[in-house]
């Protein structure tokens, strides 16, 4: 997420202490001591000088002391400043791009964001998320229809990512599946390759005079009163969340399942988060919402920048390994464009 510190100037001192002190808090989840610092700085700087320049971090709004006895946090402000500035550009391995490639597929279909989210919970330790794919993205492969009954047709679009979209009209006939079947190649060679939103658009435009039986079943299927399950939110597992320190503190931890219970006030935190493109971070106070405070949010759109399909990220406290999660998220947003936009 963009910040207004983006241009926040520290010396390189300043800058190794900094990222000395978030490290060392994201694996320990305490307060981290001068004579911590000074142990994982890649340069040796003496206790006081340590002690000086931890001085003006603090005065500078980017690290602070919990307890008057205690060592040194950073604030939201340094952790924006740590992960706009000094967060490491970390790849992930071959192996490991290999393996989430190997899971997503997977799931390809109606399951993929189920695997997605879990995968995220798993390897972050956070409470993975994935937004379904919005229908109106998806790109079609194939079309088709099939008799169910004498009184009703299914109708089944493949999008090119392999999502399967069923659909059940009301449609009387008997005996005439071959027909249906001309009318489905008919119109695979109309809208085959375009997306569910061109489609429909077509129709709309040509609704006084559909051209076929076919155009006017598919304008059935592609009706606003079918999209009830569109842009659902799929979570990861839950209990992952249990292992960090910061939600043993049972109020805490009930704020922040009650965000994610109401899905409809979380889709809308995601969708202010991903405005943008690429990786996004939310800290604290940028997530405009007091039961998610000292917590953040890391979110992609996949899709094509100018027709995202849905978001994939995870939430959880602020203590995070954001080195881990950023490389991460942005991966598996890559790979998910490519699955669903092939």
């Amino acid at each position: 997420m963009s910040s207004v510190h983006d241009n926040f100037l520290l010396s390189d001192r300043q800058a190794q202490v900094l990222q000395a002190v978030v490290s060392s808090w994201v694996g320990g989840a305490a307060p981290v001591a001068s004579e911590t610092v000074a142990d994982v700085l890649p340069v040796r700087l003496s206790p006081q000088s340590v002690r000086n320049t931890l001085s003006e971090l603090a005065r500078l709004g980017l690290v602070a002391k919990p307890h008057r006895s205690s060592g040194r946090v950073p604030t939201d402000l340094g952790l924006r400043c740590f992960v706009d500035q000094l967060l490491p550009r970390v790849e992930l391995g071959p192996y490991e791009k290999r393996e989430l490639a190997d899971r997503l597929e997977s799931g390809r279909g109606t399951g993929i964001a189920e695997v997605a989210a879990g995968v995220l919970s798993e390897r972050t330790h956070q409470l993975g998320f994935m937004r379904a794919p919005r229908l109106d993205g998806l790109v079609l492969r194939h079309v088709s229809f099939i008799r169910v009954s004498s009184e009703r047709v299914m109708a089944v679009l493949v999008s090119q990512g392999g999502r399967a979209i069923q659909r059940v009209l009301d449609e009387p006939g008997q005996g005439d599946q071959a027909q249906l079947d001309r009318m489905a190649g008919a119109l695979n060679e109309r809208v085959a390759g375009q997306s569910l939103r061109t489609v429909r658009e077509l129709f709309v435009r040509e609704a006084a005079a559909l051209r076929s039986h076919a155009d006017a079943l598919l304008a059935r299927v592609l009706s606003p009163e079918t999209d009830a399950d569109d842009e659902g939110l799929v979570l990861g597992t839950r209990l992952v969340i249990l292992e960090q320190p910061e939600f043993q503190d049972p109020e805490r931890l009930r704020a922040l399942l009650r965000t994610v219970e109401e899905k409809e006030r979380l889709v809308t935190l995601v969708d202010q988060v991903v405005a943008g493109t690429g990786v996004r971070v939310a800290i604290s106070a940028d997530l405009s919402d007091a039961s998610l405070d000292h917590c953040a949010l890391v979110a992609a759109a996949y899709g094509r920048p100018e027709a995202p399909l849905g978001a994939l990220g995870v939430i959880g406290p602020n203590r995070m390994d954001y080195a881990r999660v950023v490389p991460l998220v942005g991966y598996m947003s890559r790979l998910l464009t490519g699955m669903l936009e092939a």
